[in-house]
């Protein structure tokens, strides 16, 4: 029996600089930047019915954000695409702080564009690239990490490493 017939030779396109067959690749050009502009949910609305006292809440409550907020002002950083500095940013959480939980919790809260800029790497003749986001979006995504990590980092084997806090090789 033949399992990969005709359905593979169908996958496999020829190269066009040697014109040797080549597979596919996973992402194909009609795919690409597919999310771009649009959200996950089919009508972007992401509170459907959701319990109280959930994830959510645990994410919002004044005390993990104030965490958050600490640590994003420990870390300091660069603005992001906004040009707001984390020195700025103990201001303006005080006067936005509840606008900025209340669209959270509506699902209606949309993450600022991502500034990308490239740095030099080690050998001084290449660049990467990084993104960074808004003071705000790293308060929330730092608010967020808190939460998830104390319940998935248990369950994790003691001989796993990789990007784990306060563990290296």
């Amino acid at each position: 029996m033949n399992v990969t017939g005709s359905r593979d030779k169908e996958s496999r396109k020829h190269c066009k600089s040697s014109g040797w067959p080549q597979k596919d690749s996973a992402e194909h050009e009609e795919y690409a930047g597919a999310l771009t502009g649009s959200g996950i949910t089919e009508n972007n609305i992401t509170n459907a019915d959701r319990p109280e006292g959930g994830l959510l809440e645990k994410i919002l409550t004044p005390n993990n954000l104030n965490q958050a907020y600490k640590r994003v002002k420990k870390n300091k950083g660069a603005g992001g695409v906004d040009g707001m500095q984390v020195e700025d940013l103990l201001q303006y959480l005080k006067d936005n702080g509840e606008e900025i939980r209340q669209t959270i919790k509506d699902g209606k809260y949309r993450p600022q564009p991502v500034l990308r800029v490239e740095i030099p790497k080690e050998d001084g003749k290449k660049k990467r690239k990084l993104g960074i986001p808004t003071a705000v979006d790293r308060v929330i995504q730092q608010a967020i990490t808190q939460v998830l990590t104390s319940i998935y980092e248990p369950q994790f084997s003691d001989s796993s490493y990789g990007f784990r806090p306060r563990r290296s090789l």
